[in-house]
């Protein structure tokens, strides 16, 4: 793969936030020397981002998609990384998870790979964050809450448990099962090319395109997107005093991080999880707000976080979730970024003005998963929890060490 070089740079603190790259070529010549970062073209061979692909997991979060949907993302996903799927989807009256079951059973089986699953309402799985310490993430009846955020954060865990250093997502709604493999192949790139364990890829689609009165237009920006990204470009600018438009990716589903940064970061619920992660990320370790962060974790302050961003060559087609979906979107992402001890005035007064009103007190978010007991959540995980299994093909091999 060659990637264009991100030469605009904005840093707060021991945050590096780079400029939009693009994917120039998705598959370059194996045989050509890498050439390093800092280039004009940065190229990674297919060797080298096998080799970070094989240290990956891949987490496909899903909630009643149609299943010929389901089964394109699953054959988009590069076969050296681990998939993870944790699904919220209806049990009753029809048990759509245990239709989701087959069809990756069934895809393992042909394709020769290995599965994690786990329904995200699982008693047992609730009763394995309990154990382990984080009983943050569980409703009054004891199970792990409704919420796109907290069925990653079941992922980032699983992930762990599996031996991962890096842990993507991609979303389960996705038609093209081309821009999924260049997603994955997108993170991979980057995180060879990083020079830090605290790294994040975050995906900027070429374009989302929709239906205008009977063709195709294809639009460069969603409505929830263009909102969160000017907010938070506007509170980067309140603390650098430059004005920017570095940050293209506030409400990335695709994204992915390296384990030592996604264990570290305090992650938020529901929609608000991907824009959240900046703004943790301002908070704690910008410089920007008080928090004794940078005295907790000085190796992070020392080696600093990189955020890669990249537009991708594919257009991202997905289901249209209406109107009442993205009011909930931005509600979510407005509301993290109003109260946070980070936003200046000029940034809530911006949300005020845009909303009308003071969003509400959002959920405060979950602390860091670094203080999860992972030997006690396995423990009980293996023994508690009916629909985790792993799916494993070739029949008779070894799995995974999330069973060891």
């Amino acid at each position: 793969m060659r990637l264009t070089f991100p030469y605009q740079t904005d840093r707060l603190g021991a945050i590096r936030i780079y400029g939009v790259q693009h994917v120039f070529e998705l598959d370059s010549d194996p045989a050509e020397p890498e050439s390093v970062f800092g280039t004009t073209v940065s190229h990674v061979p297919t060797p080298a981002m096998i080799a970070v692909q094989r240290r990956m997991g891949v987490v496909v979060p899903c909630r009643n998609e149609r299943l010929r949907i389901l089964d394109g993302v699953l054959t988009g996903i590069p076969h050296a990384t681990q998939l993870i799927f944790v699904s919220n989807s209806d049990r009753e009256p029809v048990d759509r998870f245990m239709m989701e079951c087959d069809t990756i059973e069934r895809f393992c089986r042909y394709s020769r790979r290995s599965a994690v699953i786990v329904h995200q309402r699982d008693p047992g799985l609730g009763k394995a964050f309990a154990a382990a310490g984080f009983p943050h993430l569980l409703d009054e009846d004891g199970l792990v809450k409704h919420g796109k955020g907290e069925g990653m954060i079941v992922g980032i865990v699983l992930a762990l448990l599996a031996g991962k250093d890096y842990v993507g997502f991609v979303d389960a709604d996705n038609f093209v099962p081309g821009s999924v493999n260049e997603y994955v192949r997108v993170f991979a790139a980057d995180f060879h090319l990083a020079k830090t364990r605290f790294a994040m890829v975050r995906i900027c689609w070429k374009s989302k395109p929709k239906v205008v009165d009977g063709a195709l237009f294809f639009s460069r920006w969603g409505r929830t997107s263009e909102t969160t990204n000017r907010l938070l470009n506007l509170l980067l600018a309140g603390y650098t005093g430059f004005g920017t438009d570095s940050i293209a990716t506030g409400n990335a589903g695709e994204h992915a991080l390296t384990m030592e940064l996604a264990l570290r970061l305090r992650l938020a619920g529901g929609f608000a999880i991907e824009p959240f992660q900046f703004i943790d990320l301002f908070e704690r370790f910008g410089g920007v707000a008080k928090a004794t962060a940078p005295q907790e974790h000085p190796d992070l302050m020392k080696e600093g976080v990189q955020v890669f961003q990249v537009e991708t060559a594919n257009p991202h087609f997905h289901e249209d979730r209406g109107s009442d979906h993205l009011e909930g979107m931005v509600a979510a992402s407005l509301g993290a970024l109003y109260h946070s001890p980070a936003a200046n005035a000029q940034v809530r007064s911006a949300i005020e003005e845009l909303v009308g009103s003071t969003p509400a007190l959002p959920e405060p978010p979950y602390p860091p998963l670094s203080g999860l007991d992972v030997t006690a959540f396995q423990s009980v995980l293996l023994e508690h929890a009916p629909t985790f299994s792993q799916v494993v093909f070739p029949e008779g091999s070894e799995t995974l060490p999330i069973a060891g």
